[in-house]
Parts: C-alpha cells; sequence; structure tokens
C-alpha cells in the first residue's frame, strides 16, 4: 500500500534517473495537490541527507500538512460536527504513516519555493496555500526567494487547471 515515505523514495528515484541524464539543465520538482507534499518531502531529503539543493520548487493547491487539510477540505465539513471527527479521521491518516508536513519541510528549504492557488479552489482553500507560503517565507533567510500567485475567481481555474493558464510559463520562469 502507498506510504508517505515510499512516495519520497519513488521521487528520489526517479530524480537520480532525471539528473543522470539532463546534463546542465535544471531540475525543478513540481507537486499539485497531495504531490506538494511529496515534492517538499523530497527537496528537503535532498538537502538534509545528501547536501543537494533542488532548482526550484513549485507547488501547486498546496496545504500546509495533511492533518490540516483533511480537517479543511469542504468534503469532510459535514463530518466536522461529529464526535471522534479527529480520531476517526484525522488521526487514522498518522496511523497510516502519512503526514506530509509541508509546513515543517518549508522551514528548512533554501531552493527557489513558487506557491500557486487559485481563489476558487473548492478540495484544498486558498488560505493553507497562503498560510504555507507565511510560513515559508518567515523561515528562508532570503525572501525573494519565495513568491506566492493566486488565481482570481473569474478565471475559473479552481484546484485542477492552474496548469491550463497561458500565462503560466511566463509566471513560473
Amino acid at each position: 500500500h502507498p506510504t508517505e515515505s515510499g512516495f519520497t523514495t519513488d521521487v528520489l528515484a526517479l530524480y537520480d534517473w532525471a539528473k543522470a541524464r539532463s546534463g546542465n539543465s535544471s531540475i525543478l520538482f513540481w507537486g499539485h495537490s497531495l504531490g506538494t507534499g511529496i515534492a517538499t518531502n523530497t527537496a528537503r531529503k535532498l538537502q538534509e541527507e545528501r547536501g543537494v539543493q533542488v532548482d526550484a520548487v513549485v507547488l501547486e493547491s498546496p496545504y500546509t500538512n495533511i492533518r490540516e487539510a483533511a480537517a479543511h477540505i469542504p468534503i469532510t465539513k459535514i463530518y466536522r460536527q461529529f464526535p471522534g471527527f479527529g480520531y476517526l479521521i484525522l488521526d487514522s491518516l498518522a496511523l497510516g504513516d502519512m503526514f506530509f508536513r509541508s509546513d515543517e519541510n518549508v522551514k528548512v528549504l533554501s531552493c527557489p519555493l513558487l506557491i500557486l492557488h487559485a481563489e476558487d479552489d473548492d478540495v484544498v482553500p486558498p488560505h493553507l496555500g497562503r498560510k504555507l507560503f507565511e510560513t515559508a517565507r518567515s523561515a528562508y533567510k532570503d525572501k525573494t526567494k519565495v513568491k506566492f500567485i493566486t488565481f482570481p475567481k473569474k478565471l475559473g481555474l479552481g484546484h485542477d487547471y492552474i496548469s491550463s493558464n497561458p500565462e503560466l510559463p511566463a509566471l513560473v520562469k
């Protein structure tokens, strides 16, 4: 069954494979939704265990940590009022060894970090992306390496369509 450490190990293997074939090309981690936790885990692991800094990390529709995300995603709203929600839902993630602590990971990263969030994201609330940005910005020595871009509701990008925005390549560059 999938585990947080398994995801991180897989991305490390993919990074090694890409790095061996990329020459001097930049390699960045781009995570979307759940993948943002995997991206920050892997970037942190590279930095702490190998002394390697990934060229950049882009987080699309991120959250602070999986427990906080699960507590705030709209699908859980009806269940939050019931006794045992924390234990049955939120604690079960921890029992499954799923934490995805992007809020802790960004505190130690030093590579460029770009956070993207749509104001009309109805899966991961935009305030979690903003909170992650604030955490990173307060921890980074070089504040210019941390950017946060929001996309207005009128664009209708929601949770899944930031990548389809035609301005995205220029924003990432």
